[in-house]
């Protein structure tokens, strides 16, 4: 597969790039609309053609594209590529509203191209642990989870993130989107309604730094979460309680394959136990889905349907964080899709 990068990002010099070669993929050409940055990006990670514009890239040669620019740009970008033929790996958040993602997911459909979101953190060993754990039952009937997310955002990625709402700045869309997809994930269930309060002062200007929530699921379970750009000692993980046991996972809310994970069970023979997991690279195994998923063989690791979601979820936060009051999920005509 030969890729188009649309933004010359931290994310995809960082993660991406290394990820589309060891999938056995091409980096064919990379986007920036800073002409110089874009050529500076083209030479440092070793990539034939800088364009200055998504037209100029999506008519090179080209099979997929992968977005990380900033939020506001996603909407038009992913319908450029869409209409000109071209399979879509997008970044979250989607867009900035639901209605918006919800657009760019059912343009592709009609398109017939595979449209998905860059949720990283369902391809990782440790929450596939978890995951397994769940449906084994290992913990009995889940009651409800808790998702520490908290983290000192670092420099390289302030900018527009603690200061822009316009693109898209706050740590509500930011991470908590990452956190919903990661509910909906392990509960395989969509939350129906939310509560939440949110601060802003340490480190954003114009947009929230901090936010905790509480969203109910259709079953009852209770989930629980706290996001931050503003804690250095906090760590992240989850917590999944159940009436047989609990999961306590440690430093696995993280782009790198690490943190620690425990079962807890109950009855007569209660004990705690370590859970092993893979250390395989997380961005590698979600292009790798998503390759196949273009030759037609399953899905991609995170869907276009569950960025359209996760968004849904966040916005319902921001929504009840601003207003007071609890909020429903609304996931407009998503709501009637399988998950």
């Amino acid at each position: 597969m030969r890729w188009g990068l649309i933004g010359a990002s931290n994310i995809a010099a960082r993660h991406m790039i290394g990820a589309f070669r060891a999938a056995g993929g091409e980096v064919a050409a990379v986007m920036s609309a800073d002409a110089a940055r874009g050529r500076a990006f083209a030479e440092a990670h070793d990539i034939a053609r800088a364009a200055a514009s998504v037209e100029d890239l999506l008519g090179a040669d080209i099979d997929a594209v992968y977005i990380s620019t900033t939020n506001e740009k996603h909407l038009a970008q992913a319908l450029a590529a869409v209409t000109a033929g071209k399979h879509v790996l997008c970044e979250k958040p989607l867009a900035l509203t639901v209605a918006d993602a919800r657009a760019m997911v059912r343009a592709a459909d009609d398109a017939g191209v595979v449209f998905a979101t860059n949720h990283h953190l369902r391809n990782a060993g440790s929450h596939l642990a978890i995951k397994q754990l769940i449906d084994d039952g290992r913990i009995g009937e889940v009651l409800s989870m808790r998702i520490f997310h908290a983290v000192l955002l670092p420099d390289h990625l302030r900018g527009w993130r603690i200061d822009n709402p316009s693109a898209g700045g706050g740590v509500i869309l930011d991470i908590v989107v990452h956190d919903a997809d990661t509910a909906r994930f392990h509960l395989d269930e969509d939350p129906v309604q939310v509560a939440a309060m949110d601060s802003e002062g340490a480190l954003g200007r114009g947009v929230e730094d901090s936010v905790m929530s509480v969203w109910r699921m259709p079953s009852g379970v209770m989930v629980q979460t706290h996001e931050s750009f503003t804690h250095p000692h906090a760590g992240s993980g989850l917590e999944v309680h159940g009436t047989a046991g609990s999961i306590t996972a440690r430093d696995v809310m993280t782009q790198r394959p690490v943190g620690e994970v425990a079962l807890r069970t109950a009855g007569a023979t209660a004990s705690t136990e370590a859970v092993a997991f893979s250390g395989h690279n997380l961005y590698i195994r979600a292009v790798e889905r998503f390759m196949r998923a273009t030759v037609g063989e399953g899905a991609p690791a995170a869907t276009g349907l569950d960025g359209v979601k996760s968004l849904a979820v966040a916005a319902a936060v921001k929504q009840a964080s601003v207003s007071g009051a609890q909020v429903a999920v609304d996931y407009g005509d998503a709501a009637a899709e399988a998950n």
